[in-house]
């Protein structure tokens, strides 16, 4: 009897043990993150005033857009770039963590000049990458394209909003 009553001891236990739910997966998902254009932006030789480039782009002024720039996207198209806009012009310092592709960092002043440009920043990269001079607005295109535009200090930018 004591053998009978192990025996159905154990195999309750057994099948408890057997019967539990399995976890549920906590799997994260991310929400692949959309250009919007808000925008539009032409950057300009300050010696001719002759267009260099035509860009849409998307426009980064709350803490939390400027924060969050350009992170968590996979690519760019080379028409497009995001402009960070800051109350105050002063120098300013970015770096590319959770960015996951090549930018060209165009740093301007109030007056919407370039005053330095931080090339070819690479992805996930924390290192900071400063202005050379006081900024108020921040232009993130796709790395190379400054060389290709012939981009330089003191060259000009205008923008416009489309939203």
């Amino acid at each position: 009897m004591k053998k009978l009553v192990f025996l159905i001891a154990s195999i309750l236990v057994a099948v408890s043990f057997g019967c539990k739910e399995k976890p549920e997966s906590k799997e994260v998902l991310t929400k692949e993150v959309i250009f919007k254009k808000e925008g539009e932006l032409q950057l300009k030789k300050a010696s001719s005033d002759s267009v260099l480039v035509s860009l849409e782009i998307e426009i980064a002024e709350d803490e939390y857009e400027t924060q969050t720039g350009l992170m968590y996207r996979k690519e760019m198209q080379k028409n497009r770039g995001m402009l960070f806009i800051f109350e105050a012009e002063t120098p300013r310092s970015f770096y590319m963590k959770n960015t996951e592709f090549p930018l060209d960092i165009i740093f301007l002043n109030a007056s919407n000049e370039v005053v330095s440009i931080q090339k070819n920043a690479q992805p996930f990269d924390q290192t900071s990458l400063p202005s050379e001079g006081p900024a108020k607005y921040v232009l993130e295109v796709n790395a190379g394209m400054t060389n290709l535009w012939n981009l330089e200090k003191g060259d000009l930018m205008d923008f416009r909003r489309t939203d």
